[in-house]
């Protein structure tokens, strides 16, 4: 299903699906550059250090249509590289996207959840603050039905943080939508935006570039790891 592409369906449902945001030549391209760093399994968190993905950052930062969903002075602080295939395969329970990649660790009542993950510390900040951030996921392969797409509860993103009881009963109602895409596609969404994905069921392979998009100064103290501007 593809999302209107202007501003008032994209704040009431929290996702937008943005066609053409790059040439297949370009994510063949892309694609390659990934292979060559040799990310293991389903894929990695640390892209952004790499100069390439730095300059698509900047290149997503400044699209028509993507900029006008930005926060205002707005920088990237993470790519994560998503591989799903048949043999490479897993599903995601339905859930909200609470944790940000930060410098160091800040003792502060409202931080919460600290975890480590390939190195890098990341803590679950307010949902007041979570609200202002917004994903591109660029799609870098055709993404059908049968690659294991995402799967969104629209509007959810309005509601801060949801419990996982509550997750699942709203997922209960059958408000799914399942977002699909061609290469070179942009989905855009907000991370609080419940969404899930099933194991893929055919045989091609959905490679995804997962940018995070973020106000240049976060809450109480903290700093990014990596922060790179428009």
């Amino acid at each position: 299903m593809s999302m209107l592409l202007t501003t008032q369906p994209f704040e009431e449902s929290g996702s937008a699906l943005v066609p053409a945001v790059l040439v297949p030549d370009d994510c063949d391209r892309i694609a390659d550059l990934v292979q060559a760093l040799g990310a293991a399994g389903a894929g990695t968190r640390s892209l952004l250090a790499q100069p390439w993905c730095a300059a698509l950052a900047r290149r997503l930062r400044q699209h028509p249509v993507l900029s006008g969903w930005m926060p205002a002075g707005g920088v990237a602080v993470q790519c994560t590289f998503f591989e799903k295939s048949a043999s490479v395969n897993w599903l995601v329970p339905v859930h909200q996207d609470l944790g940000i990649p930060v410098a160091e660790r800040v003792d502060h009542p409202a931080l919460r959840a600290w975890s480590e993950k390939e190195g890098s510390l990341f803590v679950q900040p307010p949902a007041d603050f979570l609200a202002q951030l917004i994903a591109v996921r660029l799609h870098l392969d055709p993404c059908t039905a049968q690659d294991g797409p995402l799967r969104v509860i629209p509007g959810t993103h309005r509601r801060g943080h949801i419990a996982d009881e509550e997750a699942i009963a709203l997922r209960s109602r059958g408000l799914e939508v399942t977002l699909c895409a061609a290469k070179g596609d942009a989905l855009v969404m907000r991370p609080l935006l419940l969404h899930a994905s099933s194991k893929a069921t055919g045989t091609g392979r959905r490679r995804v570039l997962h940018f995070l998009f973020a106000p240049a100064d976060p809450p109480h103290g903290l700093r990014w790891q990596h922060a790179v501007q428009p």
